[in-house]
């Protein structure tokens, strides 16, 4: 990464941490920006969670070793992450209208993670998310044997877990991401 794209990324990142406090109480900047100068790989998944429109941000507190998580805090799924099936194997299932991808591939070529349902769980107690999209996210090996896969969003107040087929993709379904830093 290009000292120049580093810099603007920190400060989008600082700008966002700024303006909501809410997501991560406690937690300061410079401890922040510390871990990323001294993580790269960490700012090119970030980098790569901003670039598709997932709007990374700090959520929580930092854990025992000092580490913070950054997820997707885009209102919506990200849009440069939807119209994916869930996985390599669905993709492959697929025998016409394949989507480009699919989410386990991107995110692992992202450096980053998939939410899991707990997660995601989490990440709506800092604001409301998904309330016109829905998000794929780390399915049990079990249900994924069976072909299916889980996804979640918001509507009506409440968080909802879904499943469908793994191989099935909608143009408002992407996933959202984490990376811990």
């Amino acid at each position: 990464m290009q000292a120049e794209q580093r810099d603007t990324l920190l400060r989008t990142l600082k700008q966002r941490f700024d303006k909501h406090t809410q997501r991560h109480t406690g937690v300061r900047w410079a401890e922040v920006e510390a871990r990323l100068q001294a993580n790269p790989d960490k700012l090119k998944a970030l980098l790569a969670m901003e670039e598709t429109g997932g709007e990374p941000d700090v959520i929580g507190p930092v854990d025992a070793s000092g580490a913070c998580l950054f997820c997707d805090c885009a209102p919506e799924s990200p849009s440069g992450r939807r119209s994916l099936c869930y996985d390599a194997e669905a993709l492959a299932s697929r025998k016409e209208n394949k989507p480009a991808d699919n989410a386990m591939d991107m995110a692992k070529a992202m450096g980053i993670s998939l939410l899991t349902e707990a997660q995601y769980r989490q990440l709506q107690a800092y604001g409301e998310f998904d309330l016109k999209t829905s998000s794929w996210v780390a399915t049990p090996p079990g249900i994924r044997k069976l072909g299916g896969a889980l996804f979640c969003d918001r509507r009506y107040g409440q968080v909802f877990t879904y499943h469908n087929g793994a191989q099935s993709y909608y143009a408002a379904r992407g996933f959202r991401g984490w990376v811990s830093v």
